[in-house]
């Protein structure tokens, strides 16, 4: 995969808006970075190619699918052994109530973010969920209660 030394003024123009809203047309996107509509297609369809542009998806807002409740998971395991970090990622990839886990350095092994319906939505799922995966010997919740900024913009 290239690095981001690769990416010039204008590659980084076109990550910047794509990241701001991806259905933009190929037509408004070259307006704005002010190159021909042409070159700015050639070069999104390489940033593609090239592995910048991941996917592309729709931002939902939690509160009107049910999951407006916001939740972090600390998980501290009974032993670290690959064994039981191949098991753990295994169970939480097959999870869809496990928006995002990270193993982590420092008092805990795991940190997971998830949303759910309310606190007794999240109490099932730490008992049917959490509870359940493969070493999991400890956990603290943090439950949100204003989210001060949640973005999936990165800086280019």
């Amino acid at each position: 995969m290239a690095n981001s030394t690769n990416l010039d003024r204008s590659d980084r123009k076109i990550l910047f808006e794509l990241q701001n809203d991806a259905r933009i047309t190929n037509t408004d996107l070259a307006d704005r970075i002010g190159l021909s509509a042409t070159a700015t297609a050639e070069r999104t369809k390489r940033l593609i190619r090239e592995g910048y542009i991941e996917s592309f998806s729709a931002k939902l807002v939690p509160e009107k699918i049910g999951r407006g409740f916001l939740v972090f998971v600390e998980i501290k395991l009974d032993r670290t052994s690959a064994e039981v970090f191949d098991a753990f990622k295994h169970a939480v990839e097959r999870s869809p109530d496990i928006l995002e886990c990270h193993m982590v350095a420092g008092g805990f092994d795991y940190l997971i973010k998830s949303r759910v319906l309310d606190m007794d939505a999240y109490r099932r799922f730490l008992a049917d969920v959490i509870l359940t995966l493969p070493g999991v010997r400890e956990t603290h919740t943090y439950a949100v209660m204003e989210e001060i900024k949640d973005t999936h913009v990165l800086p280019v």
